[in-house]
């Protein structure tokens, strides 16, 4: 990954950023310094210096840095401990190893997945269908792969 540019995020950008980020918002504390990172792939925000959130298309969302330091609450999508191997090394998310999911998720939303064991954020995805066919349906994919641990956003050092 490649840093092209980095500067810090205007104020009437990040008042529009808390309101995409929703529950998630909470990651910007108050007075934090908030910069950005454009880079060849997903631009990254830092807030005091970590990299918790990235740009999707122009939209916010946590990074998986990010996730950890939420209580993941909604958008979430959890998998069985079967597929936390696959989740690590990139794999979307098939509908036969998902065990529960936010029956609030649309197609298209930006989604947490974690395993159900101890609800650890594993990687950040793209919902391919609904939450309730998610743990509805017994094949297909139900989740694109857009970060993941040990990917090059995971390993960015500052």
């Amino acid at each position: 990954m490649k840093i092209r540019k980095r500067y810090h995020f205007k104020k009437k950008k990040l008042k529009e950023m808390h309101e995409t980020l929703g529950d998630y918002s909470k990651i910007i504390p108050a007075k934090a310094t908030v910069e950005i990172l454009e880079t060849n792939n997903n631009d990254i925000i830092l807030i005091n210096g970590n990299p918790w959130i990235m740009m999707i298309d122009d939209t916010p969302f946590l990074t998986l840095k990010g996730a950890l330091e939420v209580d993941v609450t909604s958008k979430y999508v959890v998998v069985d401990m079967g597929a936390v191997k696959f989740m690590t090394k990139g794999a979307d998310v098939m509908s036969p190893g998902i065990t529960k999911a936010d029956p609030n998720i649309q197609k298209g939303d930006f989604v947490i997945i974690v395993d159900e064991t101890y609800h650890k954020p594993l990687a950040i995805g793209r919902s391919l269908i609904s939450g309730d066919e998610m743990t509805q349906n017994t094949q297909g994919k139900a989740v694109k792969n857009l970060h993941y641990i040990g990917d090059e956003i995971w390993n960015l050092e500052i």
